[in-house]
């Protein structure tokens, strides 16, 4: 290839690269009104534009990769480096392709279900106005169901409460049953009741001279004040 011919690849290489980056930013425009909470109900003209913008790019680089083609075809000898690069563009611009009919139906999709929702809730809104005594009753139900609904949770929290005072009532029991069976134990081994009579004198001992010491150092330290 001559200097002329590598000169023009390099620059249409450079085209192509530069239109694919313009491609992708447009693709992240026109995706934010796929993904918007409230979809208009008709394409606005930024969404227009995007689109319009996005199908100009693509029209731009198929005619590149077509010169890029005829120059690579153009060439003596076979160019493995130059072939990689052509069919990646050819790769790059079929996924964009694919990329713009898959947003323009999620487009169009979440735009009829938005339109959708919004006739059943005008056609609601209109038998409303025209059946005043239908619209009452329809709010009386609700208001029943609402009722329901408070009681519902009301008895289930009662259940639970009595469920629990049970269980505290079956354990009080198991520990009363724990507590006597342990007496009646202590009853019948010879000479336990006095070793557990001298613990617990030891131990109000133990606290009277605790106490004691307390009481003496409150007494030092208040008179060396």
């Amino acid at each position: 290839m001559t200097s002329t011919g590598v000169a023009g690849w390099a620059q249409l290489r450079q085209q192509t690269r530069s239109l694919e980056l313009h491609t992708e930013a447009q693709f992240h425009t026109l995706s934010q009104f796929s993904t918007a909470s409230k979809i208009e109900p008709k394409p606005s003209e930024a969404e227009l534009k995007a689109e319009a913008q996005i199908e100009e790019y693509l029209e731009k680089r198929e005619a590149l990769i077509a010169q890029l083609t005829r120059l690579f075809d153009s060439e003596p000898a076979v160019s493995a480096l130059k072939q990689n690069n052509l069919s990646r563009h050819r790769e790059v611009l079929a996924d964009h392709r694919r990329e713009l009919n898959r947003l323009k139906s999620s487009i169009s999709e979440a735009r009829n279900r938005a339109n959708l929702l919004s006739n059943v809730r005008s056609d609601i809104d209109a038998y409303r106005s025209s059946n005043p005594e239908a619209a009452e009753a329809e709010y009386m139900l609700d208001e029943r169901r609402r009722i329901d609904n408070s009681h519902n949770v009301t008895d289930s929290v009662l259940s639970q409460a009595y469920a629990v005072n049970e269980s505290f009532r079956v354990q009080g029991e198991t520990l009363a049953s724990i507590n006597r069976r342990i007496v009646g134990a202590a009853a019948q081994i010879p000479g336990i009741n006095t070793l557990m009579g001298r613990i617990g004198a030891k131990k109000r001992r133990d606290g009277i001279i605790m106490g004691s010491f307390i009481a003496f150092c409150f007494l030092v330290v208040w008179f060396l004040r």
